[in-house]
């Protein structure tokens, strides 16, 4: 696997030619515990379908046992990645990731259908590709368009080798899957939803950068198969300027349109830079390219905000790295450090480094100033090039190594003999904590590592995503929308038959309960749980007062038929309650209605607190 070997020399290189420090070997081969997380054959993940990448083999203490949209995407995408720098054992992979999520798209949940679009906003299914019914936050608008991302980059590959079969396979099975991503994009990238923490609800930068760059490339995707992306063209332009939104001169917020009160300085925004990362593009401060100013910026107030927060971190000098976290004000597992995260701040700063060699600039500005004052002290603002000033500029492009370096050595520090990454490592201790061999942290290894080799060696930089070298804004941001269409990928692997036309429909419940009580959903069809009682929908009190003590359910039910249903109440010693009522809804045929809404009050046994 490409790991041994090579880190060992790699590290050894600087910009100079001086030998760098620390060690960055690796103890394990990450790439093949990534595999071992992917269905059917993944070692880690028994009953996993094929092409269906798991977040953990973690079942209990938390349960990660399912593919998550987002984070399947971001490991294919470093999958396509390796796939193109020359491990051709990986297409099958791709392949097989590819018709999974053909099926994915049609499976009808509590999110919606494909129908309507808005099921390919739900962020996780079982292993074996069904709905899971759960409390979650949802939706999750980045995951669809950092699916298009992976996939747009294997179909461009395809496209350049030329050959009938490649064609017949972008043409058939990729882009119809894509097409389904970039139509959701298109009309819902300006609504709110949950963040890559699925935490609050609201607008992300990380969504909103990934969905610019989806449709940037998205558009020239369709332009090369002679398709059209219409959405792509009209949106792209919409998305970018409400980008500029989330910066607030200092740093980016990570967070906006929200009620929640943090500071919005957060992983998030650092994970954004490195997904829209563009080796064709220079230090862009509208796309927030890894070495611009602000995106340097950010890092350095991100850093500053775990100086002193996490006791493993007391005795680190006030400018040298340190362990990093999603953000400050995190109370998930007490709040700590995630290997994840901690990588990002190395890979952001290689991807800058790839930027500043290939251009031969480095320019430093009042923005940028205190990052470079951290990392080299004498530095100064004005520009520095190559030609005229060789010797500072490998001296500032080293300075950042060694930075970037550092952050690795941290995982490398809290990283156990076995070579295994968890979620996090504890703020006191450094042991290992939350879901044990996480995909997306073993993927975030690979994703710095081989950024630190494009860096400093011939080892090939991501392809370019088409980020515009003169990024236009329009002078007014638009609130717009394009009206999507969705079909089933057939072709990839989706079933016949399946993501036919539902209708949304509103319950509206009248039901007292007390703190600690739950309502839920259920009913004759799979869209609420078959009658099961584990598969029936949560509802929604967040409108309940005690003049109108309301439960709401959305959900999308196929068409024109007779569904049976009823409520249950959960009470907080885990008994359930059955209404005694028989209820039926009569769903109308599609374009009969937008919205059908049904109003009911309780009927059947109330609960008492235990």
């Amino acid at each position: 696997m490409i790991f041994r070997g090579w880190i060992a020399t790699l590290v050894a290189t600087t910009i100079s030619g001086t030998i760098a420090a620390p060690s960055l070997a690796p103890r394990n081969d990450y790439l093949q515990r990534v595999l071992d997380n992917i269905g059917p054959n993944g070692k880690q993940v028994p009953g996993a379908s094929a092409g269906v990448i798991i977040a953990s083999p973690s079942t209990q203490d938390p349960d990660y046992f399912f593919t998550w949209t987002r984070d399947a995407a971001l490991t294919m995408k470093m999958l396509v990645d390796e796939f193109l720098h020359g491990n051709a054992g990986l297409r099958s992979y791709l392949q097989a990731y590819v018709k999974s999520q053909a099926i994915l798209q049609t499976v009808s949940n509590p999110s919606g259908a494909l129908s309507s679009g808005r099921g390919l906003g739900e962020p996780k299914f079982y292993a074996n590709l069904t709905r899971y019914n759960g409390a979650w936050g949802r939706p999750q608008r980045d995951g669809p368009a950092l699916r298009a991302t992976a996939l747009i980059t294997y179909a461009n590959w395809l496209l350049n080798t030329r050959t009938n079969a490649n064609l017949k396979e972008v043409k058939e099975q990729v882009w119809p899957v894509v097409k389904n991503d970039l139509a959701y994009v298109g009309e819902f990238w300006n609504s709110t939803g949950f963040d890559l923490w699925e935490e609050v609800s609201g607008s992300s930068f990380f969504a909103t950068a990934a969905q610019h760059r989806a449709l940037v490339e998205g558009a020239a995707l369709a332009k090369r198969l002679g398709q059209n992306c219409a959405a792509c063209e009209s949106q792209a332009p919409n998305v970018l300027c409400f980008l500029q939104t989330y910066w607030n001169g200092k740093y980016v917020v990570a967070n906006i349109n929200t009620g929640v009160q943090r500071s919005g300085v957060d992983a998030n925004t650092l994970l954004g830079s490195i997904a829209t990362f563009d080796p064709a593009a220079t230090c862009s401060d509208t796309l927030f390219q890894p070495c611009s100013a602000r995106a340097l910026s950010n890092l350095k107030t991100y850093v500053d905000a775990f100086r002193t927060l996490y006791t493993i971190n007391s005795k680190t000098p006030k400018t040298s790295p340190v362990a990093t976290g999603r953000y400050a004000e995190d109370i998930y597992y007490n709040g700590n450090p995630w290997y994840l995260t901690t990588l990002a701040v190395a890979e952001q700063l290689y991807l800058a480094i790839q930027t500043w060699s290939t251009v031969n600039v480095i320019e430093i500005n009042a923005l940028s100033l205190p990052f470079w004052k951290d990392v080299y002290p004498a530095a100064k603002i004005g520009t520095i090039s190559k030609r005229s000033n060789g010797k500072n500029f490998n001296k500032l492009l080293d300075a950042v190594l060694d930075y970037a370096d550092g952050f690795v050595a941290v995982v490398h520090q809290y990283t156990p003999a076995s070579g295994a990454l968890s979620e996090q490592f504890d703020r006191n201790t450094g042991a290992p904590l939350s879901a044990r061999d996480l995909t997306w942290s073993y993927a975030a290894y690979i994703t710095a590592l081989s950024a630190r080799r494009s860096a400093t060696s011939n080892y090939p930089q991501v392809p370019s995503w088409n980020a515009p070298k003169v990024p236009k804004i329009p002078s007014t941001c638009s609130a717009s929308s394009a009206k999507g269409t969705y079909v089933p990928a057939t072709g990839a692997g989706a079933p016949p038959g399946q993501g036919g036309c539902t209708v949304l429909i509103a319950f509206n419940l009248n039901a007292t309960t007390y703190y600690g009580e739950n309502i839920y959903l259920t009913g004759n069809v799979t869209e609420l749980g078959n009658w099961r009682t584990s598969d029936s929908i949560p509802g929604d009190a967040g409108g309940y007062t005690s003049e109108r003590p309301l439960w709401k359910f959305e959900v999308e039910l196929p068409e024109n038929e007779v569904v049976g249903y009823g409520y249950l109440r959960l009470e907080d010693d885990g008994e359930w309650l059955k209404e005694t009522a028989n209820r039926t809804v009569s769903v109308p045929k599609c374009g009969a209605s937008e919205t059908v809404t049904v109003q009911d009050a309780w009927v059947g046994p109330t609960g008492i607190p235990s």
